[in-house]
């Protein structure tokens, strides 16, 4: 199946919280707020699926100067294994490439998928900037159930 990927509109937003709920309820990814969606929207990729009907979403969060997260990625079960979350992931890449973000994290429950993206298993602790931003805050905070991974993407206008 053919995707389209682009940057994401204010009427994606109740589509994204849907996915992202229904993730979340598989326990899949943390929650996120409708407000928070509404707030964050410009950070979003979706991908639509032939019907033009949200099949995925992703986000990239700067997280500190060089440093940013590819963050809520989610694909609906019927579209797994189909290229779309790699489709996202590579879209959000190429935003924090043309950003100027040297190095790139992700939090997820999947760390096999990022692995084949090249990101590498990292500790935690070796992102304190997101520990004190936003885990701490977690119900999971510290007990985190998810795997820490970070790719470099090299220094700002090399690579692409």
């Amino acid at each position: 199946m053919a995707f389209k990927i682009r940057k994401a509109r204010l009427s994606d937003v109740q589509p994204i919280y849907d996915l992202l709920k229904h993730m979340a309820g598989r326990e899949l990814l943390l929650p996120r707020s409708l407000s928070n969606l509404y707030e964050m929207a410009q950070t979003f990729w979706v991908g639509e699926n032939e019907e033009g009907r949200l099949a995925g979403a992703a986000a990239l969060q700067v997280a500190w100067e060089s440093l940013g997260e590819v963050r809520s990625l989610a694909v609906y079960e019927e579209y797994s294994s189909q290229g779309l979350g790699r489709a996202l992931t590579l879209a959000v890449e190429g935003e924090a490439r043309s950003l100027g973000v040297e190095r790139l994290f992700v939090l997820t429950y999947v760390p096999g998928f990022f692995e084949k993206l090249g990101f590498k298993v990292t500790a935690l602790e070796s992102l304190p900037q997101k520990i004190w931003a936003v885990c701490f805050q977690c119900v999971h905070y510290p007990n985190c159930r998810e795997t820490a991974l970070i790719k470099d993407l090299g220094p700002a206008g090399v690579g692409g």
